[in-house]
């Protein structure tokens, strides 16, 4: 059995150094499901996101964070091993991480090796409900001290969306009797909005704050890592009334660019139809209407200020107890999400709306109130912890600790960061530098063929209005990224 790491501090007592053992730090581990990095914090005075913006004023900011893999299993098994996709295996929300690397050691797993309680609340890996959809699928208990908590599937709270939920449900089922209740236990998809005038308790993300406070106390007094994993703004579009009342619909902007850019090729603009197949309001093949997308982006910004509520409740909660200034609080959203940019309503693609992610670290005794522009990735999250935290790396770990940007936010970094995404039977892997995305598209069986290459010059067109990399004076730029992405990300280290 490995004994619990120990960490040291060095005292004067009575005009005498004295090493002393220094009480670990804890880890408050929340994350998002669909967050893009579209928050105050960040930038975006039209989002109402004063708590996290709170934490971001007493930690430091990533602005140029990314996910290996855009869509939500993929990118929790990456982040949580340490490992890259091409390692876990994962590249969907049907692998369970473990059948390809059973004996990997997860980053809540090195904490409960080293003597940390380790607790979770939501969706951390990829199941959330108790039994709906993937149930326990995806649960893995050698991560947890505690038997994880998952909540209720019930999305729909208003007369008019509970509805049509019941609907879907009878019409999917094949039930018209029995338990006019029986949706609620099910994974329902009705309406994409909704904006019930109901507490927020009445929601996953409330009942599961409400939760997580009490783990906090029961936890106060031993190392912990608490893992709180929110459900929103991940679709249906569902808040309290209180929360859409924020935003005047009228002067929500439409997305930009609404098309897709200039030269791209087809298999990029293949990222899903988890919003036009899956919601009654959304079907069709019709390009959505302009009363349509503001009514999208409208829900979508009142579920981030829903969560964001929540947030603060749970660090309300934190400093409430005493353990803010012992504890390490990670916050991050699994991946970007296009609200229409491109023409697309979903993750799954290898442009920069969808690879970038939210990513703020507050740590004792480190920066704050500061922002870094490095380029860090979702496997750095593994390691930098560890090493937060006193606890050794394992040696599987294919990320590097940018702890060392927590004392020096600018300091040169990585050249590159690296994200792939499959599309059909073919792969995209794409390489974010300082200026350009420039990404590789092949067949998924034979990666020594190219069949489309893209480059966005994001330091002269930030939202890839047009894919550059046919034109002649380009050549050698792709010839050079081209070999930087073959190098990979072994080579791309600082």
């Amino acid at each position: 059995m490995l004994r619990p790491f120990l960490s040291f501090a060095l005292l004067v007592v009575g005009g005498h150094s004295v090493l002393a053992a220094a009480p670990r730090p804890n880890v408050l581990f929340i994350a998002l499901d669909d967050l893009r990095p579209e928050l105050g914090c960040y930038g975006y005075a039209h989002i109402v996101s004063p708590n996290i913006d709170q934490l971001a004023a007493r930690g430091v900011v990533f602005t140029r964070a990314y996910c290996q893999y855009p869509v939500c299993n993929a990118t929790r098994a990456s982040l949580l091993t340490g490992l890259r996709p091409d390692s876990t295996g994962v590249s969907d929300n049907r692998t369970q991480f473990r059948k390809i690397v059973p004996d990997v050691v997860t980053l809540p797993q090195q904490f409960k090796r080293h003597g940390y309680q380790t607790q979770a609340f939501g969706k951390i890996y990829h199941g959330l409900f108790e039994t709906a959809n993937v149930g326990r699928t995806f649960d893995d208990p050698a991560s947890w001290t505690a038997p994880h908590w998952y909540g209720s599937p019930q999305y729909y709270f208003s007369p008019r969306g509970m509805e049509v939920a019941r609907e879907v449900f009878a019409k999917k089922e094949k039930k018209s009797a029995g338990d006019p209740d029986e949706w609620k236990k099910h994974f329902v998809q009705g309406l994409a909005t909704e904006a019930p005038d109901v507490p927020y308790s009445a929601l996953y993300d409330g009942e599961l704050t409400d939760r997580a406070m009490r783990a906090l106390a029961e936890l106060k007094g031993k190392p912990f890592f608490l893992a709180v994993g929110y459900l929103k703004p991940h679709l249906p579009f569902v808040a309290p009334k209180k929360y859409w009342d924020l935003y005047d619909r009228a002067k929500i902007t439409l997305p930009h660019p609404p098309v897709a850019p200039r030269g791209a090729p087809a298999m990029a603009l293949q990222n899903g139809h988890e919003l036009r197949s899956q919601y009654t309001d959304m079907g069709g093949t019709a390009p959505l209407s302009e009363a349509q997308a503001r009514e999208l982006r409208h829900g979508y910004y009142a579920c981030v200020s829903f969560v964001d509520a929540q947030i603060g409740r749970l660090l309300a909660e934190l400093d409430r107890l005493g353990l803010r200034e012992n504890t390490i609080v990670v916050l991050w959203g699994d991946h970007g999400w296009h609200l229409g940019e491109q023409g697309l309503w979903a993750k799954l693609s290898d442009f920069e709306v969808a690879a970038r992610v939210p990513l703020i670290v507050s740590a004792p005794g480190r920066k704050a109130g500061v922002k870094s522009a490095a380029l860090v990735e979702f496997v750095d999250v593994f390691p930098s912890l560890c090493e937060l935290a006193g606890l050794p790396q394992p040696g599987h770990l294919e990320g590097t600790s940018f702890v060392r940007l927590l004392d020096a936010p600018n300091r040169p970094w990585k050249s590159a960061a690296f994200t792939q995404v499959v599309h059909g039977a073919t792969t995209g892997r794409s390489l974010r530098t300082e200026r350009f995305r420039f990404t590789r598209w092949h067949p998924t069986k034979i990666p020594g063929e190219t069949e489309a290459l893209e480059l966005y010059d994001l330091g002269s067109d930030s939202t890839e209005l047009e894919n550059i990399a046919a034109r002649p004076e380009h050549a050698t730029l792709v010839k050079d990224l081209t070999a930087k992405l073959e190098k990979g990300w072994r080579a791309a280290g600082p």
